[in-house]
Formats: C-alpha cells, structure tokens, sequence
C-alpha cells in the first residue's frame, strides 16, 4: 500500500465541533465564500504554530463575527458594538502576559469604534488588530459602511455614494500608521492563493510583535463578502483584488519600533501621593489592623453641593491610612449644585474586584429622593442613615437597622451648613465601628487649614456620634425603625 501523509488538517486552536446549531456542528455560520473563514483559520494556524492557544483571548465585537467564541478554542470574550479594541486594552492591562486579539469588521472598527481603536493605537496597546474590511454592513443587510467606495451601491445608497452626501471611504491603516506608538500595520487581500500567502505571514508577523511585547499591531483584511455583494465567490474574490485593493492600496504602513518620550516616574504609593507618609504595611500589621478596621460596602447619595462625593473620599483615606483594599467611584449630573450625585465606597481586607455597590451594606441617604432610590437596595442586617428627623410616613425599611439624624440642623448650630456631611460621618462611624474615630480626625486635620473650620468639623464629627448613641441607638426619643420622633 502507498503511505500517505497528512498536509493539512484542523487546528486544534479550533473547537471539534461549532454547537451553535443543533445539526451540521462541522460548519461555520458563514455564507460560502466568505472571507472570515479564511482569515480566521489564518489566525488559528498562526496561534498553534507559535505555541500561543494557551494564552490567548479573542474578543469579538457585534457583526459577522459575533459568534466567533463557538469556533476558537481558546479564551473568548464579547465586547459591546465598536468596543472591542478597548476591551482589548483592559484584558492586556489586566492580564499581561496574555495574547488578546480584537476581530473587528469594518462596520465596527472604523465607524461606531472609530474612536476606541485610534485611541488604543496611540496609547500603543500591545494588543493586536484584525480588520476585516469587505467594504459593506455585511451583517445587518448591507448598508453603506464607511469604507463602501465612492460610486458604490449599498441597500442605503442605491444610487452609489456620492462624497458630497456620504463623505469619502476611511482609509484605517493610513489613518493608524499616522500615529506614532503603532509598531505594524499592514493591509493584506483574500482575493487569490499568492496574496492569501502574504496575509498569512503578516497575521503570523503580528502576533509574534505582541509575544515579544513591541507593542501596537495591526492588519487590515481586505475580504469578499458574495452575498451582500450580489456576486458567485469567485467572482467576489476577483472584484476584492481588481476593485477594492485600488481604493485601499496593500502594503506595509508602518513596520518599526515606537517612539515613545521617557518620563521619570517617582515610584510612590498612591497613599504616599495625597500624603499619607510611611513604611508600607507588612502582611502581619494588616491582620493586626483588621482588629480595628471591618470591610464594609457604602453608598451615599444626596444633591450636588451637599458635601456626597467628597464625604466618599474622606471614607476611602480613612481606609488607606488604616491599609485596608479602598475604591470610590463617583456618579453625578451636570449640575453643581442641586443636581443628583451618588457615590460608592469599598473597604475591604482583600483585592476589590468591582467599584460598583448594587447593593450595600452601608446607605448614607442626604435627601429624600436618594432615600427613595436607593433604600430598597441596602442588603438584610445592613445600615441605612437618612439626613432627617424622620422617615416619611409611607416608607419603611424591614430587616434593616435606620437611623435619623438631623445632619443639616446639627451643622447649623454648629455655625456652618457645610459640616453636614462631616455629621452623618460621625454617624456611620459610630453605627459601623467600620474605621478608628482617631484615623477621621487625622484625615480631617489634613484637609482643613483654617483653625475655625478645623474645629467645626471636629465637633460636628462628634455630634454625629452623640446624637446616634443618645437620640437612636438608646431609644431616647425613637421612632419607627429607630428614627427620632
């Protein structure tokens, strides 16, 4: 018998069978002839011969390539239309040592994405960029896209674009190679075996760049899209090689290393930024500490100008002073005064995952309508403190502990309105036992330069514990749900 040897078989970069249908699993969703099944297994065959599945992310964006996480066999995740290059961005901060790899079509990458890949090239992200450009919305039934070419017919330009109306085709890789951080860029064509050839070796070339950590890579994918285009595969192929190619020229664009300007970066603590002096925590301290600090979720929440977002930071320094895991994460309108503004806070003994607290376990509510929102959001056994003399009558929170303070009459007698916040400070504190009533006072004397407002604030940081000791927790004159009557 002759012995016969195997040329060419699936990449295991690919998975066995694709399980989006439930029959014909050895077939892809693309239309026959399609060019993303040809730039795909290009990419598959790039990653396997360079050792790289392991450690690979694919992220693909909204259009034909949508489901690309049923045929590659490695880490897959699905960014928002037009995003996938940012998305791309945080894998490779977050995880960097991985290969991520943004799938993009034309439609995606140089209209809604516009402005994320420009800005992840110019940051010179090591990521890298596949651009498939088939000149058409080939998904979403073929409207014009921005690379359709002028005089070209879409399902929103019967008549062909017109560049007085719809603006002349992007030109993406002339646009990214402008910039300076981008290290390749490079547009190759599926249009016949010799070009498919070279778009393999700038697929492979690309990767290798981001294996080695040079930085930004890019290659544009010129591809036939037959059935959009009205046209048999063969004929679709030829059309991307005589047509297409002359509108965007292929070559290189940019093969070099990127210019970027050093800067000497001190090598300071954010804590040691804003002030906080002194030697680093060991890991021993920190389980000492926790002793006298506990982790606590916060959301507090009010009108602009009542003091919301910066009684946050004064938590979150409180925090880092102590050395525990902080976050503060700000939401608010236009408006600088009287406009809505919440913030969340996290303290934590542990790596925080997420800024974000649907949930807390803490509540500061400085007006009525934050009360309302976000009171039915405080988890069982948690806190809420509302900025009043009483919850109103058609509210009631089960299975939360609720606490009244008069936070804006305390401030007044005090002799200013803006220590309000500094009042529910006291408060929380004294409900939570969260952070030393010592470490507030230290954050206090920091910000405060002026004596007299020093003072205010110390003694409106104690009026909020004395009024929850005297007035709630002791029962002096509650009311429902522990608030004063």
């Amino acid at each position: 018998m002759s012995e016969y040897k195997v040329v060419e078989s699936r990449t295991p970069v690919f998975f066995d069978r694709f399980e989006r249908k439930e029959d014909n699993q050895h077939q892809t969703h693309y239309c026959p002839g399609c060019g993303h099944g040809v730039a795909q297994k290009l990419i598959a065959d790039a990653l396997d011969d360079l050792g790289l599945q392991d450690q690979t992310i694919m992220v693909s964006p909204v259009g034909c390539s949508v489901f690309i996480y049923y045929y590659f066999n490695t880490g897959n995740v699905q960014a928002a239309h037009g995003r996938a290059s940012a998305v791309a961005s945080g894998l490779k901060r977050a995880l960097p040592e991985s290969i991520v790899v943004a799938y993009q079509g034309d439609g995606d990458l140089a209209a809604i994405g516009t402005a994320e890949i420009v800005h992840a090239a110019n940051r010179g992200e090591n990521i890298t960029v596949f651009f498939v450009n088939n000149s058409v919305y080939g998904m979403t039934g073929g409207q014009m896209a921005p690379t359709t070419m002028v005089g070209q017919s879409s399902t929103t330009t019967p008549w062909g674009r017109r560049a007085n109306n719809d603006g002349f085709p992007i030109r993406m890789a002339e646009m990214i190679s402008t910039l300076e951080a981008p290290v390749y860029v490079e547009r190759v064509a599926l249009c016949d075996s010799k070009h498919i050839m070279q778009a393999r070796k700038a697929v492979r070339k690309a990767l290798e760049l981001q294996k080695q950590k040079a930085g930004f890579s890019m290659v544009e994918i010129l591809s036939p899209c037959p059935t959009i285009l009205k046209m048999e595969p063969t004929v679709a192929r030829r059309w991307v090689g005589e047509t297409l190619a002359k509108q965007f020229p292929l070559g290189v664009f940019r093969d070099r290393k990127p210019e970027f300007v050093s800067v000497a970066v001190p090598q300071k603590s954010v804590a040691e930024l804003i002030g906080i002096t002194g030697e680093r925590a060991t890991e021993d301290e920190r389980r000492a500490r926790r002793k006298h600090t506990k982790a606590k979720t916060i959301k507090i929440a009010g009108f602009g100008g009542q003091g919301v977002l910066l009684l946050g930071q004064l938590i979150a320094e409180m925090g880092m002073r102590e050395h525990m895991e902080v976050s503060w994460l700000p939401s608010y309108g236009p408006e600088m005064r009287s406009g809505s503004a919440h913030c969340h806070v996290i303290l934590s003994h542990q790596r925080i995952g997420s800024p974000l607290t649907s949930h807390p376990e803490v509540l500061v509510a400085m007006n009525e309508p934050s009360l309302r929102k976000f009171g039915p959001t405080v988890i069982p056994g948690g806190v809420l403190l509302y900025n009043g003399r009483s919850l109103p009558e058609d509210l009631s929170f089960d299975g939360v502990m609720v606490a009244c303070i008069p936070a804006n009459e305390i401030a007044d007698q005090i002799g200013s309105a803006k220590v309000g916040n500094v009042v529910m400070m006291g408060a929380l504190l004294e409900a939570t036992d969260c952070l030393p009533i010592t470490t507030a006072k230290e954050v206090l004397s920091g910000l405060v330069k002026n004596p007299k407002l020093r003072e205010m604030n110390e003694q409106a940081l104690q009026a909020g514990r004395n009024y929850l000791v005297d007035e709630v927790l002791e029962g002096a004159v509650a009311g429902p749900d522990g608030c004063g009557e």
